[in-house]
């Protein structure tokens, strides 16, 4: 059975200042779908990805993520945008002054969660998933880089995103660790969340066979 649109770009430029990123590109994601977006430093990889959360705004073309039209959305949707995907940064951006557990419940209230068993029902839920269920009470900078990106993927799935934005998680990993966290973000799949993930390790690509576009000279196209 085909899976619905989960995503849609249909001859869509984005700019950075005034430059122009990406030129007329077009691409389309299905529900559930896993798919590599690589290219070189600078090919706009990055800035995809930023005008899929509202961060970069696309100037023209069509584009449509669930039910938001990206060109047209209200400054007021967007937070409801986000809570639908899940982010998962290369630098982690985890807040350093709290605990794994402190990190997750403050995306949860700013999320709007109100009730405290809830929220640590879900926090134990996603810690499980990603194989994070015993160090909820440790601080940011006792944790490994690998086990730092875990949380970060816990993090996004805490609102059971529809779609999980993955840029470059694993810039700054070993190659083992780099292994491990590619393989979590396919088991997420598995489930049923979509991934886009951008990454020029051509390595994790081969090892993890996935549908792979290709972000070059501003266009965007699949291999």
């Amino acid at each position: 059975m085909e899976q619905a649109v989960l995503l849609s770009l249909e001859k869509v430029n984005v700019s950075r200042e005034e430059n122009i990123v990406l030129h007329e590109a077009s691409f389309e994601l299905h529900e559930g779908e896993f798919v590599y977006v690589i290219g070189k430093v600078g090919s706009g990889k990055s800035s995809l990805l930023k005008s899929l959360y509202c961060e970069i705004p696309i100037k023209e073309g069509t584009a449509r993520i669930m039910d938001y039209d990206l060109l047209h959305i209200k400054r007021k949707e967007i937070p409801f945008l986000r809570r639908n995907l899940g982010i998962v940064f290369q630098d982690f951006q985890l807040l350093t002054d709290r605990s794994v557990e402190k990190n997750l419940e403050f995306v949860l209230k700013a999320t709007g969660w109100k009730s405290k068993d809830e929220m640590k029902m879900r926090i134990g839920e996603v810690l499980l998933q990603v194989g994070m269920q015993n160090k909820g009470y440790k601080m940011p900078h006792e944790l490994s880089g690998g086990e730092q990106q875990r949380i970060v993927i816990a993090r996004a799935l805490l609102n059971k995103p529809r779609l999980i934005l993955a840029d470059e998680p694993t810039g700054n990993l070993d190659p083992e660790t780099s292994c491990q966290i590619v393989q979590l973000l396919h088991e997420i799949c598995k489930k049923g969340t979509a991934v886009i993930m951008t990454t020029h390790n051509y390595t994790l690509v081969h090892n993890y066979p996935a549908r792979v576009v290709k972000c070059e000279n501003g266009c965007l196209s699949d291999i």
